[in-house]
């Protein structure tokens, strides 16, 4: 069976660790979930799956990393991969860096830390019947 990924990034391993962990135990075994530390090593994982022939359904993305921010990163995934469901999680996010993100990567959600996981599945699951 082809399960889509879901791909959470984020370059606090607690948080990615977390995140993996919530989504696993909400959602199950219906996706594979990957993590990645940076927008660089998401690409990899992101260029890894597609070329298996499998999909990328979600990618839950930190806003504020090192390198390349989450808004920039989010808008690359866009031009790139418009059938995927980008969310941004951040604690620190200027207000431009979301607007532009919901206008140039179309998010599906910005959710600030700490967020919960009942909210953060919810925006999941609405923006995959959505599709």
């Amino acid at each position: 069976m082809n399960k889509p990924y879901i791909l959470c990034v984020d370059d606090d391993k607690t948080i990615l660790m977390s995140l993996k962990a919530q989504l696993k135990y909400c959602l199950g075994t219906a996706f594979n979930y990957e993590v990645a530390e940076s927008a660089a090593e998401a690409w990899e994982v992101i260029n890894d799956v597609v070329a298996e022939g499998k999909t990328i359904a979600v990618v839950v993305s930190d806003w504020l990393m090192p390198e390349t921010k989450g808004d920039e990163f989010l808008i690359s995934v866009h031009v790139k991969h418009p059938e995927i469901i980008k969310i941004m999680l951040t604690g620190h996010a200027d207000e431009d860096a979301v607007i532009r993100a919901q206008e140039q990567a179309n998010l599906a959600a910005c959710l600030t830390k700490p967020w919960t996981k009942e909210e953060l599945v919810e925006i999941i699951q609405n923006a995959l019947g959505a599709q």
